[in-house]
């Protein structure tokens, strides 16, 4: 039995949700969020509910009702509250601005990175060591931040790079003469 997927997903006020077939669709202050669910589940709206039930006990239909339930509630979560990531810069010289609609981040090659933001997110610089990444879309917030932190991972001898808020690097020690 999956212990997250017996969870009822809530419908705070001001969040209305509409369902058509597989399709649930998130109404909210921020925005409008859809998911679609497998055939391997079931989806039912009552008393500002929103239950997921597997149809059988294969292993597959329990893998999506946990999964399933999980998405909705960040469709709910991202329509009212949002997502945010912080990433934090380090290394001598490493900044990032806003320049319109691109993040322009100095990260030690030859070069600027620009990077362009999507549709749907919003990013911050509010410190030139500091991107915050905003949205409504969990998957996307977390892309979009990824794909910065991926132009240059923080390394384990220094730790210079673009890392998460309070994420842990694992130091090495340094050649010894």
């Amino acid at each position: 039995m999956s212990r997250i997927g017996k969870k009822a997903v809530e419908l705070p006020s001001g969040v209305t949700a509409t369902l058509s077939g597989q399709q649930i669709e998130v109404k909210g202050p921020k925005g409008v969020l859809s998911f679609k669910a497998t055939d391997d589940v079931t989806l039912a709206i009552e008393d500002n509910e929103v239950t997921v039930k597997p149809r059988g006990m294969s292993k597959r239909a329990r893998q999506q009702w946990g999964m399933s339930r999980t998405q909705i509630a960040n469709c709910v979560t991202g329509v009212t509250e949002g997502f945010k990531k912080e990433l934090e810069i380090n290394g001598v010289g490493y900044r990032a601005r806003m320049n319109g609609n691109v993040l322009n981040m100095t990260l030690g090659y030859s070069h600027d990175v620009n990077f362009d933001v999507p549709e749907g997110v919003t990013i911050t610089a509010p410190k030139t060591t500091e991107i915050v990444v905003e949205g409504i879309d969990a998957q996307q917030v977390g892309e979009v931040a990824a794909n910065i932190r991926a132009w240059r991972k923080p390394e384990p001898f220094k730790g210079k790079g673009i890392k998460y808020k309070g994420e842990y690097i694992f130091r090495k020690e340094g050649k010894k003469k």
